[in-house]
């Protein structure tokens, strides 16, 4: 009779870790979600946001740490034409993912 008792209590503190066990999985799995995820996914649609609005004639920083000028934008393919420097002559086509920063030409 003693053995069959210490077996039910047994059981149940089985049942009962099952449940803590989930409960951390939960907590675990909504940690990296508000942690990781979800300010991922917002600095994304900020990103897309600020590329989407983008004109010619904005002053732009690139991932690569150069600053030159919006000459044109074709949206067909995501391309820019970029002015770097003084000079006129350097134009260089680069994807819009490339863009990091974009300050308005009209001070915005």
């Amino acid at each position: 009779m003693i053995l069959s008792g210490t077996a039910d209590t047994a059981q149940a503190a089985g049942g009962f870790s099952g449940v803590i066990l989930v409960v951390y999985l939960v907590a675990i799995v909504a940690f990296f979600y508000f942690m990781m995820i979800r300010p991922q996914k917002k600095e994304q649609a900020k990103m897309s946001a600020m590329l989407s609005k983008l004109e010619t004639g904005d002053s732009v920083l690139t991932t690569s740490g150069f600053y030159g000028v919006v000459i044109d934008i074709d949206d067909t393919d995501d391309t820019v034409i970029v002015e770097f420097g003084s000079n006129k002559n350097c134009r260089i086509p680069m994807n819009k993912t490339a863009i990091a920063q974009v300050e308005k030409a009209n001070g915005e």
